[in-house]
């Protein structure tokens, strides 16, 4: 993506469900759950750059002895930080005379970091917030092991004041009003009652410390999360670990951010992403499972676990821009389906050069365009196929021989590159522009001056600024007749309220093109008309998205041409067109995740439409706040 956009959360849990001894006499190091979890945050080290947190919880310890060990970090190069930490106290246990560091049980009372379940988070601070306070793993600590609970997730809530709310009614004093804290606070509390309710079960009957073993028997997490998560609105997926060892993973009931796991006999691994764990632990990517929407993995002490349904889940919209972007492209499916994007746009692309690929030139922006870059080629190569059997079985007439159609291939030259070590350390806005527009190069003497078109495709196109900086002036260097950009995502019109840092309506460029089309076509008082109607709205509990008028008077097309005016610098002489992807086509590209808010305006959860509305607001008052 040439915008840069900031990157959602991700998260690794990783289970042991044999005893330590057996790690440690059949890998030959009390290693093996700190090794399989670097290589799990670091196949996923796309998903934050903000701050890293690790946390690991001991099984059975004696009382008197620390059981839960937790790392967090902001600084530079986290992941190296934090495992190098660790790694040094299995160094220091090695040369430690007082006892045998191979001594799982030695090991485990001595010696932070050697606990059999592990809990790690990957952290982009999607409110700007960026402290190791607000580093995940969260821990609510208690004297009592079955009260403490560590936390991390994938999510972002859209009513973080009525879930304020709901906990102060229920007598807490909320320390910050967040929806990490409200969160674990909540869960906590019916962890809190869980406990309550099974004391109250053997109060006459057993001793305390009989009556501790049954809680941590009996506990029913699945009812936890019932009671804890039925106000939640938002998109999540929530890891937690009670201190006596069971585990949790909960997933919305859309299903908008994404949740897998992996289990063998050794192990019970869930990640946010599937190909660390193919990389981790080697296994096919057909035994690596989805958390289905409204369902939790739980994992009991013993390492036993079951998927079950904790609140009635809803039409599944998981996200399809995150697969278009964020998500790791080694996925075999989300290869494909990238792929698959670039080769819907083929007629589109097709129409834009007049079908004259004799005089084109094929290129990306890197990196993540990569790929659906592969699927245009493949399907352009598809049409000069059916062309050239139409000539040759059809009889159909060319102007090229036989020969010249056979030989023909597109033409494709790596013409956009990136500078990843330019940093701009200007803070003054011109002269940042300045530095911006030097970020990406190209590659000269390779395009036919005046004759050629250029077509460019990027995975996504938000604000356009690197577009409108950089990237054409750019490339109107070369001095190309035309020059196509194509964006395999649709036009981006929406915020986000899920997770991704998208919220602020004035930053994106289709919305700047329909403020434009208003104005140059006298209609800008429809802007006071959905202004009044997002402000009657707040207050109601299912509300209406009233920014989709502000499209409806426009085609697609419309938009798209108004767009393509905006991101033309002035002195440009190339002709410019921003061919965008259609939503039609990338439900057929992504028929599994349909979560298409940001093209579409149809959120999952009545909160997104709130979120929409109050971003309008914002924007019509001119605050420069996020909308939720």
């Amino acid at each position: 993506m040439s915008d840069a956009i900031k990157h959602e959360c991700g998260i690794a849990h990783l289970r042991l469900r044999k005893p330590l001894q057996y790690f440690i006499d059949k890998y030959d190091t009390p290693a093996y759950a700190a090794k399989k979890m670097y290589l799990l945050m670091q196949k996923q080290h796309n998903r934050g750059q903000d701050g890293v947190g690790v946390a690991s919880i001991k099984i059975d310890v004696p009382p008197g002895h620390r059981y839960i060990s937790r790392y967090r970090t902001i600084n530079t190069k986290p992941l190296e930080e934090i495992f190098g930490k660790i790694s040094k106290k299995y160094e220091k246990a090695k040369k430690d005379k007082r006892g045998d560091f191979r001594d799982a049980e030695w090991l485990k009372v001595n010696y932070a970091f050697t606990g059999e379940s592990w809990l790690g988070h990957l952290r982009y601070g999607t409110h700007g917030k960026n402290s190791i306070e607000n580093c995940h793993p969260f821990l609510r600590q208690n004297n009592w092991r079955s009260r403490n609970l560590v936390m991390a997730g994938n999510f972002n809530m859209t009513n973080v004041e009525e879930l304020f709310e709901i906990l102060v009614g229920l007598g807490q004093f909320p320390k910050a009003k967040m929806d990490t804290v409200t969160v674990m606070e909540k869960i906590g509390h019916f962890v809190d009652e869980e406990n309550q309710r099974i004391f109250d079960k053997y109060r006459d009957k057993l001793s305390n410390e009989e009556i501790t073993e049954k809680i941590e028997e009996e506990i029913d997490i699945q009812k936890v999360l019932e009671k804890s998560c039925r106000d939640f609105d938002g998109g999540y997926t929530m890891a937690g670990i009670i201190g006596f060892g069971a585990s949790f993973v909960a997933r919305d009931p859309a299903g908008i951010r994404p949740a897998y796991y992996y289990y063998d006999d050794e192990v019970v691994v869930v990640t946010s992403e599937k190909p660390a764990i193919k990389t981790a632990f080697g296994c096919e990517y057909s035994d690596i499972k989805e958390i289905k929407p409204g369902h939790a993995l739980i994992i009991d002490k013993e390492g036993d676990f079951e998927e079950v349904q904790f609140i009635e889940p809803t039409e599944k919209k998981s996200c399809s821009f995150e697969r278009i972007y964020f998500s790791r492209g080694t996925d075999p499916d989300i290869y494909n389906e990238r792929r698959k994007l670039g080769e819907l746009l083929v007629p589109q692309v097709l129409k834009s050069i007049s079908s004259d690929l004799r005089n084109s030139v094929f290129s990306y922006i890197p990196n993540t365009a990569e790929t659906s870059f592969l699927g245009l080629m493949r399907g352009v190569e598809d049409y000069l196929t059916s062309k050239r059997k139409e000539v040759i079985l059809e009889g159909k007439p060319t102007a090229d021989s036989i020969e010249e159609m056979l030989s023909f291939q597109p033409r494709v030259e790596k013409l956009v590159l990136k500078d990843a070590k330019l940093r701009t350390f200007i803070t003054d806005d011109d002269h940042r522009d300045e530095l911006v527009s030097h970020v990406y190069d190209t590659t000269y003497e390779v395009i036919n001056k005046n004759t050629d078109t250029l077509v460019v495709i990027d995975d996504s196109i938000v604000r356009g600024t690197t577009l409108e900086k950089s990237i054409i002036t750019l490339l109107d260097r070369l001095e190309p007749k035309k020059i196509v950009i194509v964006s395999s995502a649709p036009q981006i019109r929406f915020p986000d309220c899920y997770g991704i840092d998208m919220s602020k309506m004035k930053e994106f460029l289709a919305f700047r093109a329909v403020l434009t089309l208003l104005r140059d076509t006298n209609r800008e008082e429809l802007l006071d008309e959905v202004f009044d109607k997002c402000l009657a709205s707040q207050s109601e509990k299912n509300p209406a998205n009233h920014v989709k008028e502000l499209y409806d008077p426009f085609t697609y097309e419309e938009v798209s041409e108004k767009i393509s005016e905006i991101v033309k610098p002035a002195g440009i002489n190339a002709e410019v067109e921003v061919v965008y992807q259609t939503v039609e086509n990338l439900h057929k590209a992504c028929p599994n995740h349909l979560g298409d808010w940001y093209f579409t305006g149809d959120y999952p959860t009545p909160g997104g439409n709130r979120v929409v509305n109050r971003a309008f607001i914002n924007y019509m008052k001119g605050v420069e706040v996020r909308a939720y």
